[in-house]
């Protein structure tokens, strides 16, 4: 693994695996995927999802690696360097 993100994820808890938060705050109920933060444990949705929660949670707050809260996904993905783990 060459991305030190990844090698220094957290293990931050997602605060929720059924609803996207910020989908939910704004009356939107498609979203596609659930993404998770590493760092704090915020979940957004995926960028397949018309408001990108996940995408724009890095760009605000800048934590680098987030995780699928998808049944049976494990992978990770870092923001920065683009890099799946």
């Amino acid at each position: 693994m060459s991305c030190r993100h990844l090698a220094e994820a957290g293990t931050a808890e997602p605060a929720t695996t059924t609803e996207c938060p910020d989908c939910v705050a704004i009356g939107n109920p498609d979203w596609v995927h659930l993404r998770a933060c590493l760092t704090c444990g915020h979940v957004g949705c995926c960028d397949s999802s018309p408001y990108q929660h996940a995408t724009k949670h890095f760009e605000s707050a800048g934590h680098p690696v987030m995780r699928s809260v998808q049944p049976g996904e494990s992978w990770r993905w870092c923001f920065v360097d683009e890099e799946i783990g």
